[in-house]
């Protein structure tokens, strides 16, 4: 089974290499024992199947692999750089066809127990001390712009305690349309600096305590906002966003970007089931 999934991974992953021309065969030096489109397709293998770690990766191919365990960790952590090439093309693309309405929001995501964060090393260069709608954690932050079907257009990775507000201007400045927002961007210069008339507006649903009328396309419209939190829920459950195992950087933003990208081409390798 797990070499099925392997190879219809792989069939979904090449085509989209050849399409950006990250396919390059090298003249110099020895092949690599992992070639890039093999170290990206383990990559979305680990996250599709929710392996926890790329060490039970390695134990379901080691005998086919016919390489070290090191060795695979290196090029699944080197893969990161065209899976995010892979990401924003992929966002290029939905660009073209997006819908007028989307959404925007953030969410959590530690990088190990809040109990533990004076003794976290790795990532304490990145990670900070913040609170969210689940409690205090430490961690960084992720934000993400899709429209109303579902398609990616924007992401961004930010420390945990940068403003909301300011992300939202660094993440929707090339996007239009009607950007809903819920009640945690609440902001007049927010709304006076992203509206663009004829162009973008800004619909931020009122606290429950603001005396502001509501007509009912605006009600639906905040209404679905739920999906972009069953983005962020499928990205934890069931594409391991959330870790604490990686032992570097690398391997932290590693599993960041894959599990997106896992996420991301999920209808494409149903697809090809």
């Amino acid at each position: 089974m797990k070499f099925l999934v392997f190879k219809k991974l792989k069939t979904v992953v090449t085509h989209i290499c050849n399409q950006l021309g990250l396919v390059k065969i090298s003249t110099n030096g020895r092949p690599s024992k992992i070639s890039k489109i093999e170290a990206i397709t383990l990559s979305l293998y680990k996250n599709q199947s929710t392996r926890a770690t790329k060490k039970s990766v390695y134990e379901d191919f080691k005998n086919s692999l016919k390489c070290s365990y090191k060795t695979l960790v290196v090029s699944m952590n080197d893969a990161a750089t065209a899976i995010v090439r892979i990401l924003f093309w992929l966002m290029r693309q939905n660009k073209k066809t997006q819908s007028l309405v989307k959404f925007t929001d953030a969410t959590d995501i530690p990088v190990c127990l809040k109990k533990n964060a004076d003794d976290h090393k790795t990532m304490a260069h990145f990670a900070e001390i913040a609170r969210s709608s689940k409690g205090w954690y430490y961690g960084i932050k992720l934000t993400i712009t899709r429209d109303c079907e579902g398609k990616l257009l924007a992401i961004l990775f930010t420390r945990a305690n940068e403003n909301d507000l300011h992300i939202c201007q660094k993440i929707n400045q090339d996007i239009y349309g009607v950007i809903v927002l819920d009640a945690g961007y609440v902001s007049k210069e927010l709304e006076k600096s992203m509206n663009v008339e004829g162009k973008r507006w800004l619909l931020i649903r009122p606290y429950k305590s603001m005396k502001k009328l509501m007509t009912k396309w605006q009600e639906d419209l905040y209404r679905g906002r739920f999906a972009i939190e069953f983005d962020f829920r499928s990205l934890k459950m069931f594409h391991g966003l959330v870790t604490s195992l990686p032992r570097s950087v690398n391997g932290y933003l590693h599993n960041y970007l894959s599990a997106l990208l896992s996420f991301v081409l999920v209808p494409l390798t149903t697809e090809t089931r």
